[in-house]
């Protein structure tokens, strides 16, 4: 069985439900479209698992490149105002939630902040594989092989900020062939579920469905998030098994 999941953002225990929903076995395939840490405590701790297991295969999201671009990679910039530059970086990585994974790092070992940067410099932007007779384009944000497209309708200035970046929007057409499934812009931008649930456009798969927002509710939307896992055989969908929300709490639908 192929299964694929997204934008975790440090969710453990919601992640951990969807590990025994699916009850991955050695012959079965999950692929994590990014964005495993960031928002939430425990992001370094499930990447570190995810990087021990040989039947998880993982493409780079861009919490874990803003994490790569603050930390790991280095940056050519020889004219005056590098450091200014230096401290941007982390700055939008800690306005997107880098801050809490930045002090988890900050107590770990070298050798292991080394052993996770140098996985994650080494992931792709997208995969392809096919189920079933079924093609799939698996990326975080947008297959690669778009960005020629959408280069003329946007300000994208690489194949990487557009892989990392692009939000699709909901009236749109899949131009590849094969389903897109992808995951960083939440499903509550092309439906009304609540709570948020996979959505299903023309030959586009969204799978983000808000693992990232605190325990019952986003603040701001009032959508309730959970993560979500789709098995690519049958389009089997999975979510976390929420705790139950106080009934004061519960955002009118």
């Amino acid at each position: 069985m192929i299964y694929v999941l997204s934008d975790i953002h440090g969710q453990k225990r919601r992640f951990d439900s969807i590990m025994r929903q699916i009850n991955l076995q050695p012959e079965d395939t999950l692929y994590v479209l990014g964005d495993v840490i960031d928002r939430n405590p425990d992001g370094i701790k499930i990447l570190r698992r995810l990087m021990t297991m040989p039947n998880v295969k993982m493409v780079l999201g861009n919490h874990e490149h803003m994490m790569l671009d603050a930390l790991y990679f280095e940056h050519k910039e020889y004219e005056f105002g590098w450091q200014y530059r230096q401290e941007r970086r982390l700055s939008l990585w800690y306005q997107n939630g880098g801050w809490v994974t930045h002090n988890y790092l900050k107590h770990i070992r070298k050798s292991i902040r080394a052993e996770i940067f140098e996985y994650l410099s080494k992931l792709p932007y997208t995969e392809h594989i096919e189920v079933n007779g079924r093609r799939f384009i698996l990326s975080h944000a947008a297959p690669v092989e778009l960005y020629q497209f959408y280069r003329q309708f946007s300000s994208y200035r690489s194949i990487e900020s557009f892989a990392l970046w692009h939000r699709f929007k909901g009236h749109e057409k899949n131009p590849c062939d094969g389903i897109i499934v992808f995951g960083h812009t939440g499903t509550h931008h092309y439906q009304d579920d609540n709570p948020m649930r996979i959505w299903h456009g023309a030959g586009l798969i969204g799978i983000d469905c808000g693992a990232a927002y605190p325990e019952g509710r986003d603040p701001w939307t009032g959508y309730r998030g959970c993560l979500s896992c789709l098995r690519l055989d049958d389009l089997q969908e999975f979510y976390s098994e929420e705790m139950e929300v106080e009934e004061d709490d519960k955002p009118e639908d």
